[in-house]
């Protein structure tokens, strides 16, 4: 069969944090700290710390139980209560917005090979699409930032999930994307991610040809193992038949 698309995961498969011992999180705490500071509260930062890991073990459980998006706003809500701060609807738009900012400012960089792996796939006249599941940094920031590195233009679709609502492996998650591509049939596409509980375990159900990603890290989820595993994106268009 020859293949007519491929989408992408987004983190940790085409972008990931720059390697530095400052990580997401960290600058969200920071980002949250200072907004805080403008509006006259000054938390402890281990304080702030438990919290926002409390605060992602929210999200997670929400994530794997596919139970609906856990947005900047949930994050601020929840925190602040933690914090037992009082916000004012100014104060609250301006700290949903800290998580904003921290994603245009964080030291992001895209997986090596990527742009190669991308140039050659369109060559080959394959569509390209985006399959992501969003945190606590909002779509539109995360297409500037593909933008930004000059990824954004090698794709003709994309699905995220706090715009669908769905988290993969949910094929709602999926299909947006594929439908961007007008490919009705999900088994003449392939999907390369790096989670197997996610990326891998979706894409088959699907009957999509699943490509696990190990460039940039080996996730620990559980799932399915894919139809292939690499670890540089410049071998996927010769792995999928491609080149």
């Amino acid at each position: 069969m020859v293949l007519e698309a491929v989408t992408f995961d987004f983190w940790d498969t085409l972008v990931a944090m720059d390697g530095s011992s400052v990580t997401m999180r960290d600058r969200q705490i920071d980002g949250f700290a200072e907004a805080l500071l403008r509006h006259g509260h000054t938390p402890e930062r281990d304080e702030l710390v438990e919290v926002f890991a409390e605060n992602w073990t929210r999200f997670e459980a929400r994530w794997e139980a596919n139970a609906g998006q856990y947005t900047p706003a949930d994050a601020t809500d929840f925190i602040a209560e933690r914090l037992g701060v009082p916000i004012t609807p100014a104060m609250r738009a301006d700290l949903i917005d800290a998580f904003r900012i921290v994603g245009e400012r964080a030291d992001l960089e895209p997986a090596p090979g990527i742009e190669g792996c991308l140039s050659a796939l369109h060559g080959a006249g394959v569509k390209l699409a985006i399959v992501c599941d969003v945190g606590l940094t909002p779509s539109p920031t995360l297409r500037d930032r593909l933008t930004g590195f000059g990824l954004l233009r090698w794709f003709d679709g994309w699905s995220f999930s706090d715009e669908t609502g769905w988290f993969k492996p949910a094929a709602e998650a999926f299909l947006p994307a594929l439908e961007a591509l007008g490919i009705a049939d999900p088994t003449v596409a392939a999907h390369v991610g790096d989670n197997r509980r996610t990326d891998v375990a979706g894409a088959l159900a699907l009957g999509m040809t699943s490509v696990r990603y190990t460039g940039l890290r080996e996730a620990t989820a559980a799932g399915p193992e894919a139809d292939h595993v690499v670890d540089d994106h410049r071998k996927i268009p010769a792995v999928l038949g491609l080149a």
